[in-house]
């Protein structure tokens, strides 16, 4: 019964990475024509300006996913968790529903709403500010760009992660530390946050791994390039031009296991920091 699924994962995961492994020790000329080069892709990558830009854009873009979006989608599912707020089924709703909208659409849509002249935000800027305000953000602040359009398409599909480990906090541990006089904030990092903290986890090492994978949101708000200077440049991004505009398959097959390793590594590093405060709850 598990040869089906064997065959699948061998012809379409196995066979693949095994490819994806000769490729990277290989520079290609074109479909069929290659030769063996060694490590050569993989120390051309530690001198490449482009692979390193690519990868310092990535990871600002993942430090401020991070850092303001899973806050502020923690910060929604405590407001929406409580009793008393009125009509919390529809707030989750709407908060959660741009996770619904493809990364293309959304992708177009920020590109309108940051254009430099008739966009939406420098319409609503000029209206608060009362001047004549063109801010340039897809020419010179592109990855403030770039997250605040992953704002608000991921931070409610967050926040639903939060909220489901919210569900699962014990009230009466709440209610006893409410008697001992403990305020909201010692509530939350004694009694909340040890509770939910495997689910934070994972809701962290998930933001990362989509976050360094990121390639929809600045290709198509970028015009299929990197934006000015290449600032809106990623890894992923970077691994496209090299395989599929350039036809560097080798290189591009180089990148893609720096990142898979990278991606590896922090999973295993985030399972033994979550075993570790596991243990010593």
């Amino acid at each position: 019964m598990l040869a089906p699924w064997l065959l699948l994962f061998a012809v379409f995961t196995m066979w693949p990475l095994a490819m994806a492994g000769k490729l990277a020790g290989s520079q290609t000329f074109g479909p069929g024509a290659s030769t063996g080069v060694g490590f050569a892709n993989f120390r051309d990558l530690a001198e490449d300006p482009l692979f390193l830009l690519a990868c310092k854009n990535t990871v600002l873009y993942t430090l401020g996913s991070v850092f303001i979006q899973l806050p502020l989608a923690l910060g929604l599912a405590l407001l929406l968790n409580r009793p008393d707020i009125r009509a919390r089924a529809w707030f989750r709703l709407i908060i959660f529903s741009p996770a619904l909208v493809g990364a293309a659409f959304s992708s177009m849509m920020f590109a309108v709403i940051l254009e430099k002249r008739t966009g939406l935000m420098n319409l609503l800027l000029n209206r608060l500010v009362g001047l004549d305000v063109n801010f340039p953000w897809l020419e010179r602040h592109i990855l403030p760009a770039l997250i605040i359009a992953s704002l608000w398409q991921w931070t409610g599909f967050n926040m639903v992660y939060f909220l489901a480990a919210l569900q699962n906090v014990r009230q009466d541990l709440l209610e006893a530390a409410r008697l001992d006089g403990a305020g909201p904030i010692r509530r939350f990092w004694l009694v909340i946050m040890p509770a939910i903290r495997p689910v934070a986890g994972f809701v962290v090492l998930l933001s990362i791994i989509g976050s360094m994978q990121l390639f929809e949101l600045p290709y198509i708000m970028l015009s299929s390039s990197g934006g000015p200077e290449n600032r809106g440049l990623t890894i992923v991004m970077y691994l496209f031009q090299m395989g599929f505009e350039s036809g560097n398959l080798g290189y591009a097959s180089a990148i893609g296991w720096v990142l898979a390793v990278v991606l590896i590594g922090l999973a295993v590093v985030q399972r033994k920091v979550s075993g570790d405060s596991e243990a010593g709850a």
